[in-house]
Formats: structure tokens, sequence, C-alpha cells
């Protein structure tokens, strides 16, 4: 298994970011990934399992072994009179898996089209869009257990899904590698067109009756709209999450800002919008040469060209400090940070 040393991982993260790492592999199966973890090269170093490398921000060279999860395969597991179960590869792009299941009839996933990143990402982030998150279409997944080399199996439970978050980002982070994730998808849909605006793109678009391919196409074009692609500018999506507070202290905040909008969110506690809160800061559009926030969406922080990752994080703390200091907001990082 050949084994690629002091690896450039520019390639390998959307933010564009220049670092390296002591070794890089790739492996397209769990026989690979074993054959892989048995080099003798490996022992003792410590490891990093990429999928995209979107949700992730270098500030420094990454001094062991990065692998990346190149499992391929789109299948169909069962079906019945109303669902289809469809099981993908973890290396699987996963704007790819969306338009595959769009193009077969197979709902549930529409409102996540163009989503950065590949399969096996997802539900380590239960990642979300436009009223619809991963855990509402995931079935199961089989991740490769490092500490024995099992392949165990994850039930939606055992997954833990949260807002943004899953096992694999606490309990169980560097635990597991996800090989492959089963979603059961319906064949009679109930569309979510209620989200955000895209009942205003299908209604630009013409569309009265819209099937799964007008829905993925709205979200399309209002993704495009707003975001950046990492292909053209360097980002990592939305860096920051959406912050979840007490209703008290969203009261306080509109009796300053009538306009604050609000999201239900458990009781006592709402949802704020996070692009709203930095963008009332002050720092959306903000160009500090080499990197800045967004011009069009204050959530996204961008990679001009030549940036550093400690530069990037550096931003972040200070659109951090400053929600914090006119909102009494705390909020926080949704990317990675290496």
């Amino acid at each position: 298994m050949q084994i690629q040393r002091n690896a450039d991982l520019q390639p390998y993260n959307t933010f564009g970011i220049k670092a390296h790492a002591a070794l890089l592999g790739r492996f397209s199966s769990t026989a690979q990934l074993r054959e892989l973890l048995a080099m003798p090269d490996l022992e003792g170093m410590p490891k990093l399992f990429l999928g995209g490398g979107s949700n992730l921000l270098f500030t420094q060279d990454f001094e062991g072994a990065v692998f990346l999860n190149e499992i391929p395969g789109i299948a169909v597991v069962k079906e019945d009179a109303d669902h289809v179960w469809v099981r993908a590869g973890a290396g699987v792009v996963w704007h790819n898996f969306v338009l595959h299941c769009v193009a077969n009839g197979w709902g549930g996933v529409e409102n996540l089209s163009l989503i950065p990143g590949k399969v096996g990402a997802a539900p380590m982030q239960n990642i979300g869009a436009y009223g619809v998150e991963i855990k509402d279409s995931f079935d199961s997944l089989e991740a490769y257990r490092l500490s024995d080399g099992e392949v165990v199996s994850f039930d939606r439970e055992a997954c833990a899904f949260g807002y943004r978050e899953s096992f694999f980002k606490r309990k169980g982070k560097d635990q597991y590698v996800i090989l492959n994730v089963t979603f059961r998808l319906t064949k009679e849909h109930v569309l979510n067109t209620s989200y955000g605006t895209i009942a205003e793109e299908l209604a630009r678009m013409h569309v009265a009756q819209p099937t799964l391919v007008d829905v993925s196409n709205a979200v399309i074009a209002i993704r495009k709209s707003k975001l950046p692609d990492p292909a053209v500018l360097g980002n990592a999506g939305s860096f920051f999450k959406n912050p979840v507070v007490p209703v008290a202290l969203a009261e306080q905040i509109k009796r300053t800002h009538p306009d604050l909008a609000t999201y239900p969110a458990g009781e006592g506690h709402v949802k704020l919008a996070a692009g709203w809160l930095i963008e009332k800061a002050g720092w959306k559009g903000r160009n500090l040469g080499t990197h800045g926030v967004h011009d069009r969406q204050a959530l996204v922080l961008v990679n001009h060209g030549g940036a550093t990752g400690k530069e990037i994080y550096d931003l972040s703390d200070a659109v951090l400090n400053a929600v914090r200091e006119q909102f009494g907001v705390e909020l926080e990082r949704e990317v990675n940070i290496l």
C-alpha cells in the first residue's frame, strides 16, 4: 500500500489552506483500511480521517497520518411499497448521492442538495438545510472501530443526533471510521418547501406543483446565489452554528433590534440566525486582504488567496467576540479546528 510522505494537504481542504501531513494514504474498502492501519510506520502516530475536507480548518501542519476515505458505491438494500433503503459508501460525494436519489424518485434528501463533503461526514455533522436534517432519513451506518478493528452497526438512536451533532463528534470522536450509510427514502413524497426562500424560488421558476427535481433545483439555485463555490473561493460553508438562547435574552435583543427573527428550540429557548448577528455586529463583507467574511452570507469565512489557517481562526475569534460584546450571545464554531 503506497504512502506519501510530507504530503501537501492543500488539495484536500476546501479552505485551500497550505499544510502538510507526515504521511498520507487513501482507502476504498475496509480491507484496504485494515492494511493501512497495520503498517509499522503508523505505530503510535496520530491519525486523521478525511472525506471531502469541507468542514475543517488547518491552523498548522499535521504531525501524523492523514487517510482519505474513498469508499464508493450506491445500492438499494431493500424496499417496500412506501420506502426504499439505499446504502452509500462513505467516500461518495454527498451532492452526487443526492442527485442520484432525486433522479431515481427517492425522496428525503432533496433539500440537502449542493452541500459540500462526502456521505461519511453527513451523519457525523447531522448535516441540515432548509428544514431538513440527515436524521430525518437516516436508517443506519457501519463504522470501523479503531480500538479492535471490528465493524459496528449504529442505528439512529445510537448516533445520538443533535443540531450539527452526533455521537461521532462527542463521545465517539476519533474512535470510529464511518464506512457506509443507509438511508430510508420515500416513494411517495411530502415535499418541504416552507423553509427559507424555497417557495419563492419555485414561484420564480414558474413551478406550481413541484417535484423532487424542482425542489433540488430550487435549493441549488438558492445556495449558488448566497454561498461561494469552494473551487473558486476557499471556504468551509457555515463557519458558525446558529445559537440557541433563552427566550429572555432574545426578548432583550428585540428591544433594540425588533427585526430579530427567532425559531422555536424547546421549552424556554429559541434559535437565532448567527448570520444576522454577525451582520448586525458589522462583520458581513469585511475584507482583510487574504481573507474575510463573505459579502453575501456572514456565516461564511473565506480565503481570498494566501491566507493561513491561523489568520482565519483569529478572524473567527474577532467575530465571536464582537457578537458576544454586542448581544451577549456565545457563537460556536461549526468547523473543526486542527
